[in-house]
């Protein structure tokens, strides 16, 4: 089980740390989300995915509008990290925060736009952004933690996302015999600050451990799980760990999932904030250029840059 920390504890700050130094991964207990809204989330992708082809389609991405219907087995990853796998056994929907039409950065980069909702769902914007300004409010949490101990403010945190490219994937893992290990997603590192999933109670998601075993990621089941993305591994200088993970679905049933990653402002460049530990070697992490590089390489025909960046590799 990975560590648990309660966000009400006055220990929180410190408890939080510590497992991102060790393992890269937390269960966060009262961090004022409710089961209620998880589940209804949860059932809003499946009606979500429950749409008809024809919808799907229309509300399809495409290589310049990374919002709407991901298809099952779109993505054939095509970086070192995948080790020939073939595609992943999801569907996705994918969202991105809302930048207002008048805003002045989407002159500046082309990630920024608004989303896309299926007429056939009209509750579904009111549910997801409910959901969306609860992880917010816990992520900020989060990074005034982490500031306690870097040399940055929790104002310049907050500055460094006023216009985020923070976003969601809405995910249906669909039914799999359990007797195969099929990948839902294969394994990677979050390339983001940090990542705030509800999983799915039938299980699936698993983290590499300092041994190369693959582990099973268990909590409470009203908690919160946190992982540290490369974002924050390189402020850190290495301290956060960025930690390898998958999503293998062995229940027999569908599953049901809707991980919130934290970016910062496309302008934004990621540095070490303190010294690096000894063998932690990273080049810089401009925001807009990386993300929008992560999002190029899913397709299958791009092929990564040599611009030095990981982009989730399991390479170390």
């Amino acid at each position: 089980m990975i560590p648990i920390v309660d966000a009400r504890s006055v220990t929180f700050g410190a408890d939080l740390r510590s497992a991102c130094e060790q393992i890269g991964f937390v269960s966060v207990v009262e961090h004022g989300i409710t089961v209620e809204l998880f589940d209804r989330v949860r059932r809003s992708l499946r009606a979500l995915f429950s749409l008809s082809d024809r919808v799907k389609t229309d509300l399809r991405i495409t290589p310049t509008n990374y919002r709407g219907f991901i298809p099952l087995g779109f993505f054939s990853p095509n970086r070192s990290e995948t080790g020939g796998a073939g595609t992943d056994q999801y569907e996705g929907y994918k969202l991105h925060w809302e930048c207002p039409s008048d805003h002045p950065v989407r002159k500046h980069c082309a990630l920024y736009g608004p989303n896309r909702w299926p007429d056939e769902l009209p509750e579904l914007k009111a549910v997801i952004d409910e959901y969306w300004n609860a992880c917010d409010a816990v992520a900020t949490r989060m990074l005034d933690a982490f500031a306690e101990v870097l040399p940055v403010s929790t104002a310049q945190f907050a500055a460094w996302h006023d216009a985020p490219l923070t976003n969601m994937t809405l995910l249906h893992y669909p039914a799999q015999p359990p007797a195969r290990d099929i990948t839902g997603i294969h394994p990677h590192k979050d390339t983001n600050v940090i990542t705030l999933l509800h999983p799915d109670p039938v299980g699936g998601l698993e983290i590499r451990g300092r041994t190369g075993d693959w582990i099973d990621v268990d909590g409470p089941p009203d908690a919160l799980v946190v992982n540290v993305g490369e974002m924050l591994e390189l402020w850190s200088g290495g301290r956060f760990v960025a930690t390898p993970h998958r999503v293998v679905n062995r229940s027999g049933s569908a599953r049901y999932s809707f991980p919130f990653f934290v970016v910062p402002n496309h302008a934004v460049t990621v540095e070490p904030l303190v010294p690096c530990l000894e063998g932690f070697h990273k080049p810089p992490m401009p925001v807009g250029r990386v993300s929008a590089e992560v999002w190029r390489t899913n397709w299958p025909e791009e092929q990564p840059s040599s611009a030095g960046h990981d982009l989730g590799t399991l390479d170390r």
